[in-house]
């Protein structure tokens, strides 16, 4: 049996430290292909280019350290993955992989994260699929110390798959390899965000805003991804992209329609 296909994505862009050191950490398992966006996306979510047209480029970021293909693409990372299955590939990966990110997608934030709406659109289509993120927004950071841990999830998932309808969110905290605690299984904690706009003015006199916001933590529970965090655990929380709240069809059903 052949190197399992890897399809290595992100929403950081395709120079991104986080996906250059995902991007190693694969290839010591698997034949890696990489479709990411030539921009950053963050913050994008599940967009996809529907308005414009798409551009992609086989490209070299890294000879040396590099994959066995990459590509740039004008899109989202939705649109990477849409475009990586439809049409550079030629054959279905066996995992897809998307990250590494800077910075947490923890709790509420799956919902904006591009990241994970990679990993979503991957398991939409019935590919395995992981998004990973490391908990420092910082450009430097340091994803060394989550090494052996990503290599260990990927490898399990490969060998005993992923739930049909699911893919996997892990966050991994901002500390050194001795002090990572382990891997949890998580639930996504109730959290909001306390959003503000700081309101300004330009030279031409016409008003615009950039978006603020405080996070809220609403959830006290220890079985949570916050809290695995902050307790020194990487988390991996099972992520549904079927968003019936079956749990409110009873309910529904006794209205007087």
């Amino acid at each position: 049996m052949g190197k399992p296909l890897i399809l290595v994505t992100n929403d950081d862009g395709i120079t991104a430290p986080g996906l250059r050191a995902l991007i190693k950490y694969m290839k010591t398992i698997g034949e890696v292909v990489v479709v990411a966006p030539d921009s950053p996306q963050s913050g994008k979510g599940h967009a996809i280019t529907l308005d414009n047209t798409l551009f992609s480029a086989k490209i070299t970021v890294d000879k040396e350290h590099g994959a066995t293909e990459e590509y740039s693409c004008s899109g989202t990372p939705a649109d990477c993955v849409k475009l990586a299955l439809q049409e550079i590939l030629g054959r279905r990966p066996d995992i897809s992989v998307s990250g590494i990110n800077h910075g947490s997608n923890s709790s509420i934030n799956v919902i904006y994260s591009g990241t994970m709406s990679a990993a979503i659109e991957a398991g939409i289509e019935g590919i395995p699929a992981i998004g990973f993120s490391l908990c420092d927004y910082s450009w430097e950071a340091d994803f060394q110390p989550a090494e052996t841990a990503i290599k260990k999830i990927v490898n399990e998932a490969l060998v005993n798959g992923i739930p049909r309808g699911v893919v996997l969110n892990v966050n991994i905290p901002n500390l050194g390899k001795k002090d990572l605690k382990g891997i949890k299984i998580c639930r996504q904690a109730r959290a909001n965000w306390k959003e503000k706009f700081d309101k300004r003015t330009n030279p031409m006199g016409k008003d615009y805003y950039w978006l603020t916001g405080e996070f809220e933590l609403l959830d006290k529970g220890e079985d949570t991804d916050e809290w695995a965090l902050a307790n020194g655990y990487i988390s991996v929380v099972p992520t549904q992209f079927d968003l019936t709240a079956h749990h409110a069809i009873q309910q529904l059903n006794s209205w007087d329609f």
